[in-house]
């Protein structure tokens, strides 16, 4: 996967209209290898369009009228969390708000815009998160320093915490009423929603007053949170059993990391994580997990080399063989 040529073999190409920051994977079986991704433009308006791979032809498959416009770039994207057909065809979007996009065959249309300001004033939604064992709820976090909990089946909020000193970049569930944020405050924490009035602290950003700006904890294995803070070419792995100390930290990016993505089965093994340095590598977290010594010198399994900075990743929910990245304008599949 050394390699920078769009044509190499594993290695799939989709060239959009604009740069691409965000980007999703479809969960649904009978939209497999279906993506959503997102512009990156610094005008109000931006946009966002559904596209599909084939697996058997390798090629990438588009349709006009599958693309809208949002509001300012958004954050992140993710499509309903449930393989079953018989549910609903929808993508979530963050920006300025929260809103919910139905999928029709010809069109795509705005089914929510879910506002949770007590003001005038809106606070923008840094990230999100779909619960993928009570898929009525979604996690947001805000510039605010609060986390959200939608009801998206009533459109509204169940619960708002004030979680954090400064803005909260990143959310992530792992179980369900449980999940974690990191803040500009450079802390990790671990809500339940429980005991709303509690939070612990599982990780704080040994650089002073350096944000944490990455988050996300291990389906397969949610003992593993990785997080990742500002301007570093580290990967954290926390083990929720063990606070405050790293198990694992990944330094083989030369540069700042901007993404990082568990793959979803096989126990929770492997990471991507993806940076300035053009580079993605894949980790085996879980050979070196139990050694429980950060200071151990990790090197990837596997990397590839772009061409670009890379903004973004996600691993297939339903595919392990195939990664996402996105960089300048382009989405590119790697089948590992």
């Amino acid at each position: 996967m050394q390699s920078s040529v769009d044509k190499k073999p594993g290695v799939y190409t989709y060239m959009a209209q604009w740069p691409i920051y965000s980007l999703g994977w479809s969960v649904r079986r009978d939209k497999k290898s279906r993506l959503a991704v997102g512009s990156f433009l610094e005008d109000y308006s931006n946009k966002v369009e559904v596209v599909q791979f084939n697996q058997e032809t390798l090629d990438f498959s588009a349709d006009s009228r599958l693309v809208f416009d949002h509001p300012y770039a958004p954050t992140k994207l993710m499509f309903f969390p449930s393989e079953g057909g018989m549910n609903p065809d929808i993508i979530a979007t963050s920006g300025d708000y929260l809103r919910l996009w139905e999928i029709h065959d010809d069109r795509i249309e705005l089914k929510a815009l879910l506002n949770g300001n007590k003001s005038e004033f809106n606070s923008a939604i840094t990230s999100f998160d779909w619960a993928e064992l009570d898929a009525r709820r979604i996690a947001t976090c805000s510039v605010d320093t609060t986390c959200t909990i939608w009801d998206v089946e009533r459109e509204a909020v169940d619960t708002q915490l004030v979680a954090h000193d400064k803005e909260v970049y990143d959310i992530s569930w792992g179980g369900i009423g449980i999940f974690a944020s990191v803040s500009g405050d450079g802390s990790a924490r671990i809500f339940d929603l429980r005991n709303k009035e509690r939070s612990t602290i599982i990780y704080e950003n040994p650089i002073p007053d350096s944000p944490l700006l990455r988050l996300e904890w291990n389906k397969g294995d949610p003992k593993l949170i990785a997080t990742v803070g500002m301007d570093s070419n580290k990967v954290v792995i926390l083990d929720i059993r063990f606070p405050t100390t790293p198990i694992l930290e990944l330094k083989k990016h030369k540069t700042s990391v901007n993404a990082v993505s568990w793959a979803p089965g096989g126990g929770g093994r492997h990471l991507c994580s993806v940076g300035d340095d053009s580079r993605a590598l894949i980790w085996d977290v879980a050979s070196h997990a139990l050694r429980l010594d950060a200071t151990v010198e990790v090197d990837p399994i596997m990397w590839y080399a772009s061409t670009a900075e890379i903004n973004q990743t996600r691993w297939s929910p339903v595919d392990l063989d195939w990664i996402a990245i996105a960089f300048s304008n382009k989405l590119q599949l790697l089948k590992v």
